[in-house]
């Protein structure tokens, strides 16, 4: 059987709790249940992504010793609860992973040089990176690394603001050559609550300014969606009649479409 081509994709936003390590662990769930295959990495060292999906914190499995270094990638790649996903997990010592990037030669060639194993090998249609909510180099080398990126953005009024700083940083990678071929794959709104006008208010502005890089999908707030990280797993599992499993796995459809596995991919990133 002949390798895929894995599509590479960071899910980011500065601003923390936009749903983007929710949109990670879902997005990974609906996908296997769609006969895809994905690698979850977890760069956030709160480590949110690998609870989500029933993983503990364990010493030495996160990105950390593979950008510096001391492990492969290929030992760090953990399997799942769930088949289809397998996950590169996280945990605190990442907080301290920017440092030791800082200091590394084209520092921002790092993470994109960790996975090309993984791209090389061929075994999964995704990768979807759990990007850390800032502006550090730990996210920016992330983006150097992907194909493309999925902006969360909650439904709320200052949420614009974060949106232009994101795109900013796409147009800035891509000038510079750092990652030319970067693609917005899509911004997603979450949190929307139909009981305010503001949420619709938000999305009609969202989509007046970015068009149709604005995913149809919604993802609603939903108690559902809350509960389901406390029990390590992704609400796509934890209640699949729930209108957050319902949402989450109308916008994998969604995003398979606009995003297929085998796609020609741009990994070919100038050092």
């Amino acid at each position: 059987m002949s390798a895929r081509t894995t599509r590479v994709i960071a899910v980011a936003n500065q601003k923390g709790g936009v749903g983007k390590t929710t949109t990670v662990v879902n997005l990974a769930a609906a996908l296997s249940l769609m006969q895809k295959t994905v690698l979850v990495i977890d760069l956030d060292p709160q480590a949110n992504a690998t609870s989500g999906l029933g993983l503990p914190r364990r010493s030495g499995y996160s990105l950390y010793p593979v950008l510096t270094g001391a492990a492969d990638v290929a030992d760090i790649i953990q399997a799942t609860p769930y088949e289809g996903i397998n996950i590169i997990p996280a945990e605190l010592d990442l907080a301290g992973a920017e440092i030791e990037i800082a200091r590394q030669e084209n520092h921002l060639a790092v993470v994109r040089n960790a996975l090309d194993r993984v791209l090389t090998a061929g075994v999964f249609d995704y990768v979807l990176m759990d990007c850390p909510p800032s502006l550090g180099i730990l996210m920016t080398s992330s983006l150097a690394a992907a194909d493309g990126i999925i902006v969360t953005m909650q439904c709320e009024y200052y949420a614009m603001e974060g949106l232009s700083v994101i795109t900013s940083l796409i147009d800035q990678l891509r000038a510079n050559g750092v990652n030319p071929g970067l693609q917005l794959e899509g911004i997603l709104m979450t949190m929307f609550d139909g009981r305010t006008r503001l949420s619709a208010d938000v999305v009609a502005e969202v989509r007046t300014h970015f068009g149709e890089r604005v995913y149809d999908t919604v993802i609603p707030r939903n108690v559902r969606v809350s509960e389901a990280p406390s029990f390590g797993q992704p609400v796509v599992f934890y209640d699949p009649a729930s209108r957050g499993a319902e949402a989450y796995r109308a916008f994998a459809e969604e995003f398979a479409h606009r995003t297929p596995a085998g796609r020609s991919a741009v990994h070919g990133h100038p050092n």
